[in-house]
C-alpha cells in the first residue's frame, strides 16, 4: 500500500467523526475531521511527513521553512521538516502564535524564521480558510516569502477560493470527499 493510501486510511479510521458539530468557522457540519488524532500519532507523523513533503516537492515550492498557525499546523510542519532532514534536505519548522507573547521577546512566530526566507504555510484541516490565510498573512508581514500554502485536508467549503483570491498558490493532499 502506498503512503498516500495508508495516510488516507489512517485519517478515515482515526480522525473522521460523524454527528452534529460546530466548526471553528462557526458553520455546522454532519462530520468532523480531528486530524490531530492522526498527525500526532507515531505512524501519522511518518506518513504526514512523507506525503506532505512529496506534495511540496511536486509543487516546486522549494522552501527553507514550513509552518503555520498553532496547534493544527504544528505536527504537520514538524513531520515535514523531519522527513526532509532524513532525505538530506534543509527544511526547518516554525509556529505562528494566535497572538504575540505578552512576555519575554513578545514573538508571534517561533522557530527562528528570518525575514526573506522562502516558506510553505501548512495546516491540518481547512474549512473556510481563515486560519490558514491569517497564518500566511502573519508570515508575509514578517517579511518571509510565501512560496505556497498546503493543507492536509480541505473540506471544500470555501478555503481554496479564499486563498486563491488572496493570491496564494494553494494545494491540498486530501479533500473531505476523499475521507468520507
Amino acid at each position: 500500500m502506498s503512503s498516500l493510501s495508508r495516510l488516507r486510511q489512517l485519517l478515515r479510521q482515526r480522525s473522521v467523526k460523524s454527528g452534529d458539530f460546530t466548526l471553528a468557522s462557526g458553520r455546522r457540519s454532519r462530520y468532523y475531521i480531528d486530524a490531530r488524532l492522526t498527525t500526532m500519532s507515531g505512524e501519522g507523523q511518518v506518513l504526514v511527513g512523507e506525503v506532505c513533503f512529496q506534495a511540496i516537492d511536486e509543487a516546486g515550492w522549494d522552501p527553507r521553512f514550513v509552518g503555520g498557525m498553532t496547534l493544527g499546523a504544528d505536527p504537520v510542519a514538524y513531520a515535514v521538516a523531519n522527513h526532509a532532514t532524513r532525505q538530506g534536505r534543509h527544511l526547518d519548522a516554525f509556529t505562528v502564535r494566535k497572538r504575540s507573547k505578552d512576555h519575554g521577546t513578545g514573538k508571534r512566530i517561533e522557530g527562528g524564521l528570518p525575514p526573506g526566507a522562502r516558506v510553505v504555510v501548512v495546516d491540518d484541516t481547512v474549512t473556510s480558510g481563515g486560519s490558514l490565510l491569517g497564518a500566511a498573512e502573519v508570515v508575509a508581514r514578517h517579511g518571509a516569502i510565501v512560496a505556497g500554502v498546503l493543507a492536509l485536508v480541505d473540506r471544500e467549503e470555501g478555503g481554496s477560493e479564499l486563498l486563491a483570491a488572496a493570491g496564494y498558490d494553494y494545494r491540498a493532499v486530501f479533500t473531505g470527499r476523499d475521507l468520507r
